[in-house]
């Protein structure tokens, strides 16, 4: 097993994740099986409770994990499934050690940092290293190992001292750094906003005590998918090839060379398609991350620019218009304006009127929506309040679920990937997803709609198409005689990949390009002015083109 552990220096959200991303994507287009932990220095187990605007948004696994967002970047540059155990918290550390010194594990010693939490750590990371992540089961040949935060925190010396040991536990030629530094221009990869000259990675090389071909320069791109191409340009996969003394044969030229024809593409589109993204944490992007990707995966589908317009909920409610006059007809000319409209999920009672009232501007006006999570079951209040006129009835259209203890908040949710049933061969979203019986999807919810008023919305056309195996959860809503109204329990843009984007998702973009109905009308299949496939009939492998910029010192 061959290690590589990404650090960080100066201030957090330098790109870490990307780089690791990066350094793994690289690795398996030669050919190698790759895993990836991220390690998160925090004293929470999970990062299940944190607020989106604390640590961007929670991503949740196939098992349930509520993870750092990180492991979002890994699943979907590697195309790989990850489980919670590839998300090491320093709570879980201790908790695994406390729980070992209860039992009597350590035989009356005194148990300490160092050997026993750092002895925890080096063997966490060596057993979880050896899971398989792809689906031929087979076991990882290289872990990439990204340590959360900047060395000199605090709370991450534990983890230094740890791989500090580590290095020699697995032996050098198992074991590589890469440190992630900001240069201001005036490791290592260097981040800067343009690439740096010779003679300062000289200079870098001189006072870091690395080799010139070690200091490799990752500046501002359009797209993160460059980044991969940049690290193997500097020579990365050579430098691995002799330092780890891997086992590649040839060159990982043709794999990468479609993501840069991908990337070229991208930034030649001509054709915009706007999505209006109505949620309470749009003031910090990353609180949507895969909602985002998911966004861009199904745009970059169809040839179109993607433009996200960010509305805050609460400016699209009665009240704003009385306080703030201006904010409210901005927020309703940004919705109104919109090739479609998404509301994904969310907590809290904040901000839940305005998106009822964008749910029922996109019914009415027959706008493409798609509604994720809390944005399903806000659009069944709504289609009671105003369809069924249930308006200040004591009727409990959304419903606690019964497993839940409302004592505990980490991990009680229902969580992970869960199986829905269509119920229904006429479903657009069935036929979105190749006409399956069923789908399985991730889950994170402790509320659901009741089961027991489902007849009542489908007399009046609305419809629940998908339900749990059971049939007593109710997991997707269609509305007849509408271009694309979908609500959907589970959430789809955690298993969306840039070469197979989520279907809801994919049906949103199309409805809101106008080009579903004739989509649908050929069996499911893009026309090739719409698709972004190569003469050869392959699609092109990825389409997630956010900009990788560095950020703001400000912001650390």
């Amino acid at each position: 097993m061959k290690y590589i552990l990404v650090t960080g220096g100066v201030i957090s959200g330098i790109g870490k994740g990307i780089i690791a991303s990066s350094v793994g994507t690289i690795l398996k287009s030669c050919g190698l099986h790759v895993t990836a932990i991220k390690i998160d220095p925090y004293i929470n187990i999970d990062a299940g409770t944190f607020s989106p605007y604390e640590h961007g948004e929670v991503f949740v696994l196939d098992d349930g994990g509520e993870v750092d967002l990180d492991l979002g970047n890994y699943e979907r540059f590697l195309d790989i499934r990850l489980t919670k155990d590839n998300n090491l918290t320093t709570g879980k550390i201790y908790q695994s050690v406390i729980n070992k010194e209860r039992r009597g594990d350590y035989l009356g010693k005194t148990v300490q940092v160092v050997p026993h939490i750092t002895d925890a750590i080096q063997e966490w990371v060596m057993k979880q290293a050896k899971v398989p992540v792809d689906d031929d089961g087979m076991e990882p040949q290289v872990c990439v190992i990204e340590l959360g935060g900047t060395v000199g925190d605090i709370e991450s010396m534990p983890f230094i001292e740890a791989f500090r040991q580590f290095q020699f536990t697995v032996k050098r030629e198992n074991f590589c750094n890469i440190h992630v530094s900001l240069v201001p221009q005036v490791s290592i990869m260097c981040r800067c906003t343009t690439p740096l000259e010779n003679s300062v990675k000289e200079k870098i090389s001189m006072f870091c005590h690395v080799e010139p071909e070690q200091v490799i320069c990752v500046h501002d791109v359009s797209s993160i998918y460059r980044v991969p191409l940049l690290l193997e340009d500097q020579g990365v996969v050579n430098y691995f090839c002799r330092r780890l003394d891997l086992p590649i044969e040839s060159r990982p030229r043709k794999m990468l060379t479609k993501w840069k024809e991908m990337s070229d593409r991208s930034d030649r589109l001509l054709e915009q398609c706007s999505i209006a993204l109505v949620g309470k944490y749009t003031k910090f992007s990353d609180s949507y991350a895969s909602v985002i990707k998911a966004l861009e995966h199904s745009a970059l589908a169809i040839s179109h620019k993607l433009e996200v317009k960010y509305i805050d909920s609460a400016d699209l409610e009665p009240s704003t218009l009385q306080e703030e006059p201006v904010k409210y007809h901005e927020a309703w000319q940004k919705l109104c304006s919109a090739d479609g409209i998404l509301v994904p999920g969310g907590f809290g009672v904040r901000g839940t009127e305005g998106k009822i009232q964008a749910i029922s501007w996109a019914r009415k006006q027959k706008k493409p929506f798609l509604g994720v999570c809390l944005g399903m079951q806000l659009a069944v209040c709504e289609f009671a309040r105003n369809t069924l006129g249930w308006a200040g009835k004591s009727f409990c259209f959304v419903i606690d679920m019964p497993e839940h203890n409302p004592g505990q908040m980490g991990g009680t949710m229902r969580l992970g990937k869960r199986r829905t049933i269509f119920k229904t061969k006429s479903s657009i979203l069935r036929k979105l997803y190749g006409d399956t019986d069923y789908v399985e999807e991730r889950h994170r919810h402790r509320f659901e709609v009741n089961p027991e008023l489902k007849q009542h919305f489908e007399d009046k056309g609305l419809h629940f198409v998908g339900q749990d195996v059971e049939g007593e959860r109710m997991e997707v809503i269609e509305l007849e005689d509408h271009p694309y109204f979908v609500g959907v329990q589970y959430h789809p843009e955690f298993t969306s990949r840039p070469i197979k984007p989520s279907p809801p998702y994919f049906g949103l973009l199309l409805a809101a390009a106008g080009k579903l109905h004739s989509y649908l009308q050929r069996g499911c299949r893009l026309s090739p002015r719409d698709t972004y496939s190569d003469r050869s009939g392959s699609s092109s492998p990825d389409s997630e083109i956010a900009e990788f910029k560095l950020p703001s010192i400000s912001q650390d």
